[in-house]
């Protein structure tokens, strides 16, 4: 028996709702949803303590207050933009592991059980040079483990990591994510464990099973506690809303999803909305895409919320 929850990752509310009390209504009370993942394009862990903190303590109230769960949180657009644990200079590398330092803190203290993302990009430099590339993986394994190491001691039950679309971020293939998720767990303190995306099966290097997301979701879903859902052409990594007008153009549907997952042989599995608007799209128009969203989701009759 798998259960399936439907849940959102909060990246409606950037720079539009930022107050902790306004998302949580929003989720609670608008989209009639009891889970969230928190991302950090929301609240950056590296800010100064005292102002971190104070949020953290806001968004655990406003939860509470909702009576929201937060379940996990997740790096943001913001630092994905950057190459983060790969990045050629040891010296900003440094400073890509102190952020995720702070992000594991900054999760115990929102009240989450876990965290992660996608986090490490090669240049196209060292992604041609075998030697070089192959020096940075285990590097950044060794980041992995040690981050899993911190969580542990937080009392944190898995780290995240994301596969994305593409070839030089690790993961963009069914077999390296196989041979990775092997590696990256032997002798890990806790799980290190999958965020699957439904938009993320569309690398321009690859073919086959490779770019079928149910294919993903049967071989994955059983390690990957949630997945971020999103509408898309399965061509780029669209992050459409579930209207209507994308459901006609999209490959996402929600009985082959949850078909999909069933036979990973996964036992709890977070879907979580994850819809992307541009900054300057109507506020009120956001809210209305991720209302139908949420309901068409719900209206599968087939996920828990």
């Amino acid at each position: 028996m798998t259960r399936i929850k439907l849940g959102v990752n909060n990246c409606f509310a950037i720079k539009r709702w930022p107050e902790p009390e306004e998302w949580c209504r929003i989720v609670k009370e608008i989209f009639g949803i009891k889970y969230v993942q928190f991302s950090f394009d929301m609240l950056d862990p590296t800010i100064n303590s005292t102002a971190r903190y104070k949020l953290c303590r806001k968004i655990r109230d406003s939860a509470e207050k909702y009576d929201l769960t937060i379940h996990s949180t997740f790096t943001g657009l913001g630092f994905y933009s950057f190459n983060q644990l790969l990045h050629p200079d040891p010296g900003v590398r440094r400073d890509a592991v102190h952020w995720c330092e702070e992000a594991i803190y900054t999760t115990s203290a929102i009240g989450a059980k876990g965290t992660g993302g996608p986090l490490g990009s090669f240049s196209v430099k060292d992604f041609r040079n075998k030697e070089r590339r192959e020096t940075l993986t285990n590097v950044l394994v060794e980041y992995l483990q040690y981050f899993a190491e911190l969580a542990d001691n937080e009392g944190q039950e898995f780290f995240l990591w994301e596969p994305t679309p593409i070839a030089r971020e690790i993961c963009h293939t069914i077999e390296e994510a196989r041979q990775f998720y092997s590696r990256v767990n032997k002798g890990s303190s806790i799980p290190i464990l999958y965020c699957l995306d439904t938009g993320h099966q569309c690398a321009t290097d690859t073919e086959g099973i490779d770019k079928d997301t149910y294919a993903w979701l049967r071989e994955f879903s059983a390690f990957s506690p949630v997945i971020h859902i999103q509408q898309t052409s399965g061509k780029l990594d669209n992050h459409w809303p579930f209207t209507r007008e994308f459901n006609k153009k999209g490959i996402i549907e929600p009985k082959k999803v949850i078909e999909s997952i069933k036979k990973s042989g996964a036992k709890e599995v977070t879907l979580l909305l994850e819809i992307n608007h541009p900054f300057e799209a109507d506020d009120n128009k956001v809210l209305k895409d991720w209302v139908e969203s949420v309901k068409y989701w719900k209206d599968s009759g087939l996920v828990e919320y």
